[in-house]
């Protein structure tokens, strides 16, 4: 082969993602509320596009006629790609895939209060509706009593200081010892200042751990007698439910145990989570699916989903007001980015409601009788039935939620793994789940079911599992051990 310069010509093929269809991969993973905010901007940048009128929905009537339903006819939109005056429509349904390429705190591990909470505690404690119900952080709510709780200067300043290292439970993390190192003050003064912290409400701020925390809890009701102290102070075997052994620490009776035990469970472990950023506001869902016959009306929730239009009257005119070429082709880019946008839009509800409608059809069982029919499925299977790629599936099931009969689910929830069972279709995880949950709510207090006679039990049911598979499930649902279970329902039935 001779060696020097030539000229080759060879033939490659690659794909190129234009920004349109960069836009519309990007419009299929976003929700209808992330969806909405895009369509605001878009109505800043572009002027002929507007917000158009929808018919107006019947109070209550969540399915009205002005949703888009699965039968969907051609679009106005399509009809201007039939005439040419957009480009040509290409499917969104291609592998991106390489294109992409582009606390515990702790302390709860020895006392698990929302269990011991349950069952008692009276009305003292704090119903669940209250946390995050404040607009002000925790820090704000304590640096607002901090100021007039003294008028020593040092203490304010080690005080505020101490007020913006507590975690969102409320508990300070860091050592004395470390903190009086870091500010050049003697332990004296750190340990006062956290007294200060200490007595801010809501009580239990400012404490080093759990234990402390209760008993702050515990002296501002005036309950902390040395018998409670010793309850605190082995907080490991309440939540082991070492009744017997609780009792001859605490030198009391049945009853008294009984009391303590119920003002124990009126306490807040974790006080500083009454405040935060406010009420976390409910899932808004995407699509909205109702029985219909012997079918399913699958809609797409067009409350979080403004209708648009291209304003043409208005292009016109300004068409018409056009002198020089860069303002027509400005004017005309606008025009084309806008048809784009309605298309890719209409594209992107298409695709939705084929997908859910695939797996509405797959999952018919959880949607007429519940959990325990919820099949296993996979993103390949939907994607193979309605002949789309696995990514675009993957799209569109991301951060999308569908509103029912039985309630409101991520569209990931109907994607689970599945085990074997003797109708020989496989079972869903999530089933196996409801069905180990359903035989532990029901077991007798007295009779307390073991894993292996959970095995025999789903066995019977028609689910095939080995032993240590129950224990993965049963704990994956918070669920504790046979030994576990029968001391927390003993100390439950501690009255």
């Amino acid at each position: 082969m001779a060696l020097g310069p030539r000229l080759d010509i060879r033939q490659t093929q690659s794909l190129v993602m234009t920004p349109q269809l960069q836009q519309a991969i990007k419009l299929l993973a976003l929700s209808n509320l992330e969806v909405e905010t895009f369509i605001g901007e878009a109505l800043e940048a572009n002027p002929l596009l507007e917000i158009g009128d929808s018919a107006p929905a019947e109070p209550g009537d969540a399915l009205s006629e002005d949703l888009r339903r699965t039968q969907l006819e051609s679009s106005g939109v399509d009809q201007l790609v039939a005439e040419g005056r957009v480009a040509e429509d290409r499917p969104l349904d291609i592998d991106t895939t390489a294109l992409d390429r582009d606390r515990d705190t702790g302390d709860g591990s020895l006392l698990e209060l929302s269990s011991v909470r349950e069952g008692g505690g009276g009305g003292e404690a704090p119903d669940i509706d209250e946390h995050g119900r404040f607009d002000i952080s925790l820090a704000e709510h304590l640096h607002g009593q901090i100021g007039t709780a003294t008028s020593d200067p040092q203490l304010l300043f080690v005080a505020r200081w101490l007020i913006d290292q507590l975690d969102e439970a409320g508990y300070l993390r860091l050592p004395l010892g470390e903190v009086a190192e870091a500010l050049g003050l003697s332990a004296l003064v750190v340990e006062r200042a956290l007294g200060l912290v200490q007595s801010l409400d809501p009580t239990g701020v400012g404490a080093r751990n759990l234990g402390e925390c209760i008993a702050l809890q515990a002296k501002e009701a005036d309950r902390y007698d040395p018998c409670m102290a010793r309850l605190i102070d082995n907080l490991e075997l309440v939540a082991r439910g070492e009744i017997a052994r609780l009792k001859r620490l605490c030198q009391v009776d049945d009853e008294d145990f009984a009391d303590m035990l119920a003002e124990l469970r009126s306490y807040d472990p974790r006080p500083g989570l009454r405040f935060g950023a406010g009420m976390a506001e409910a899932v808004v869902p995407d699509l909205l699916i109702r029985a219909a016959g012997s079918g399913w009306d699958i809609a797409i929730n067009q409350a979080t989903l403004p209708r648009l239009i291209v304003n043409r009257s208005y292009y016109v005119e300004m068409r018409g007001a056009c002198v020089g070429k860069e303002a027509k082709a400005w004017l005309g880019e606008k025009l084309a980015d806008a048809n784009w946008l309605l298309k890719a839009l209409d594209q992107r509800q298409k695709t939705i409601l084929k997908v859910a409608a695939e797996i509405v059809k797959q999952q018919d069982g959880f949607f007429r009788h519940g959990v325990a029919h919820l099949r296993p499925l996979t993103l390949r299977q939907v994607a193979e039935a309605i002949e789309m790629h696995e990514s675009t599936v993957s799209r569109v099931t991301s951060n999308k939620y569908l509103n029912c009969d039985r309630g409101t689910f991520e569209l990931k929830y109907f994607f689970t793994s599945g085990v074997a069972s003797s109708d020989g279709e496989g079972a869903s995880a999530e089933a196996v789940k409801a069905a180990i949950r359903q035989l532990i709510d029901a077991e007798d207090p007295k009779a307390i079911l073991s894993d292996d006679a959970l095995v025999d039990l789903l066995k019977a049911k028609g689910f095939d599992l080995a032993r240590r598979t129950v224990a993965k499930y049963r704990e994956a649902i918070g669920l504790g051990s046979s030994v576990q279970r029968r001391r927390q329902k003993a100390l439950a039935g501690v009255r």
